[in-house]
């Protein structure tokens, strides 16, 4: 198991951010590496919401199956995927501090299959950065 933590305080209301990260729409408008998103349920946001997001890695697609399964308003969601070989349960808490709000990204990757376990500690610096560039993306929207 690996867990990757990543925090950014952002210059705006927290009912923002935190729509920015748990409505799928506009979590894809704000990183531009999302470039389709599928609705497998009729709702489009809180727990039991499902979907498909395909983000361009390395100029390839790659499409993962996504379940909201935890979901507070202006508090958290959690998204849970299995990927690879791995469960990816990754967790977006929103926390006002002052007049900003801290925007925290807790993943934590628990490798199932063979090779995952084995790959998962060289690649722990890549999805670091991976996880660090998702948070600027959505600080910079949410701070237009």
């Amino acid at each position: 198991m690996s867990i990757t933590t990543v925090v950014r305080l952002i210059d705006a209301p927290i009912g923002e951010v935190f729509h920015a990260v748990a409505d799928f729409d506009n979590f894809s408008d704000a990183l531009p590496h999302i470039v389709r998103l599928e609705f497998l349920t009729a709702q489009k946001k809180g727990v039991g919401t499902r979907f498909r997001e395909t983000r361009l890695h390395n100029g390839r697609e790659a499409t993962t199956l996504i379940e909201v399964t935890e979901y507070i308003e202006a508090e958290r969601v959690r998204l849970v995927t299995d990927q690879g070989g791995t469960v990816w349960d990754s967790v977006f808490d929103v926390r006002e501090v002052g007049f900003q709000t801290e925007l925290t990204l807790t993943v934590e990757a628990t490798p199932y299959k063979l090779f995952a376990k084995l790959v998962t500690p060289f690649v722990r610096a890549t999805v670091a950065r991976a996880l660090e560039s998702d948070l600027d993306e959505v600080k910079a929207y949410c701070e237009r």
